[in-house]
């Protein structure tokens, strides 16, 4: 077919709610031009020959922390480089004011178009931002980031009613609150704004509120414990300082009030068996709530078995394996929505100190899909076509990307990933294409890496080299 770009040629197309096709694709203009059983007439169009390879939709990795530890422009060009070695064309960053990111705090009227400006001529993939509230002026800002900025997820993070990120002080000068507390009245306050303007838009997909679900009241109690009954185990003494109870407790706590609300929610990072089953009951308990239910590459791949020690930490901590299995089974089951990294690049010089001072965070969307398809399609069975739902089509539509986003279809974006189901690779720091300089997932064995990441039909990741430059990302209002 004449007058196209490139033409993607001779694997097996995984379409989400659809499954596997062998099948060629044509693209043109960055989007996806045509898919044919074989486009033969290439005309002057590159051909990239994918033979014995599956072709996934470019994964969405909808929760991350681009800027959290290092500058934003900086951390976006390194951090993207990785996400598109792990097949991600397309990053959802959270971002809020106080100390870390932009360490600064106000009106959003100002901030976000600074935010825009240093992420204009860095991100090599495309990108949305989803915005933390952080003050009661703030929340009168949502109308405008709405309907002005294209944000259509919003967050409130339940420890920072009384606790900074580390876990181990307060958060009111962490987070410059000045007069606000980030109480269950400020929470009701936020969810019922989020209500009120998901009226105005009952023909489009709602507005969403992320909800990071810990307890800091329960978690000051039970750390005070663990850190006077050491396991000799780093990483399950900080889980038993912030146990699996108390996710499910936080979660509790707020489906109630996103159902006397109507405030529809996303369940962030359910860690454990006790939180994604205080997330199903969630589910169950108030059918005409909207729930999202998201677990993420570390929690589905590191337990505490292993004790990493301070380079473990993250917040919620890694679980048991049992805990691990659990989360696996409702992988395959269906129920859970969305796979993420919430990678934040969190380098080593940071990190020295005692565990439950130091802050807590690590990349891992350089992983998503050889996470994803040995933990899941090589040792349990998961279906490719679930992949693709959970780390692409879901998030597209949970988060307002789709139909530009999230599928191989004609007419969306031409975001595609190239993986050989077989190459075995043995993970190290250098692997990952990212500034942190080390991993948890060091000397971890994974079988299905992408050998090629496409963005808008121009190839970003090739054969192991991150070739897309850093402004070729694109910002993403939202809803599409």
């Amino acid at each position: 077919m004449a007058g196209l770009d490139m033409i993607v040629k001779g694997g097996k197309l995984i379409i989400p709610k659809h499954g596997e096709i062998k099948a060629d694709v044509g693209i043109r203009n960055g989007k996806i031009a045509v898919i044919g059983q074989e486009i033969s007439d290439v005309g002057d169009a590159r051909v990239l020959d994918v033979s014995g390879k599956k072709v996934f939709p470019g994964a969405i990795d909808s929760h991350s922390h681009i800027g959290i530890y290092r500058p934003l422009s900086e951390d976006a060009a390194s951090e993207t480089a990785s996400a598109a070695s792990g097949g991600v064309t397309t990053i959802c960053s959270y971002f809020r004011t106080g100390n870390n990111y932009l360490n600064k705090t106000g009106s959003f009227k100002d901030i976000f178009p600074e935010l825009l400006q240093k992420s204009a001529d860095s991100f090599r993939i495309d990108y949305a931002y989803h915005i933390a509230c952080m003050s009661s002026a703030q929340i009168e800002e949502i109308e405008w980031l709405v309907k002005e900025c294209g944000v259509s997820t919003l967050k409130y993070y339940m420890f920072y009613k009384s606790l900074d990120l580390s876990g181990a002080k307060p958060s009111g000068d962490y987070l410059m609150l000045g007069k606000d507390v980030l109480d269950f009245g400020f929470l009701y306050r936020f969810m019922s704004e989020i209500a009120r303007i998901n009226e105005e838009f009952a023909d489009n997909n709602p507005i969403k509120l992320s909800i990071h679900c810990e307890n800091p009241e329960i978690i000051t109690t039970t750390s005070a414990w663990s850190k006077m009954h050491p396991s000799g185990n780093s990483m399950k003494d900080y889980s038993n300082g912030r146990p699996p109870w108390q996710e499910a407790l936080a979660i509790k706590e707020v489906a109630f009030l996103a159902d006397q609300t109507g405030c529809p929610v996303n369940l962030l990072h359910l860690a454990s068996a006790a939180a994604l089953d205080a997330g199903m009951q969630a589910v169950e308990e108030y059918p005409g709530t909207d729930f999202l239910l998201e677990v993420t590459l570390h929690h589905l791949a590191m337990s505490y078995e292993n004790d990493y020690g301070p380079l473990g930490k993250v917040n919620p901590p890694v679980r048991s394996m049992d805990d691990v299995e659990t989360l696996w089974q409702a992988v395959l089951g269906g129920v859970v929505d969305t796979v993420v990294s919430d990678h934040a690049c969190h380098p080593k010089e940071m990190r020295q100190g005692d565990l439950w001072e130091i802050m807590p965070g690590f990349g891992g969307t350089g992983l998503m899909f050889p996470v994803m398809i040995t933990e899941g399609y090589h040792k349990r069975g998961l279906d490719l076509t679930s992949i693709a739902e959970m780390t692409a089509y879901n998030p597209a539509v949970h988060h307002n990307l789709y139909p530009k986003k999230g599928s191989i279809a004609v007419g969306c974006d031409a975001d595609l990933v190239i993986v050989d189901l077989e190459n075995e690779k043995t993970v190290t720091t250098e692997l990952l294409h990212s500034a942190q300089d080390y991993t948890p997932f060091e000397g971890l064995k994974l079988k299905g890496w992408p050998s090629q990441t496409i963005v808008r039909g121009q190839i970003v990741f090739d054969d192991g080299e991150v070739v897309g430059r850093p402004g070729y990302g694109q910002y993403i209002k939202r809803p599409v």
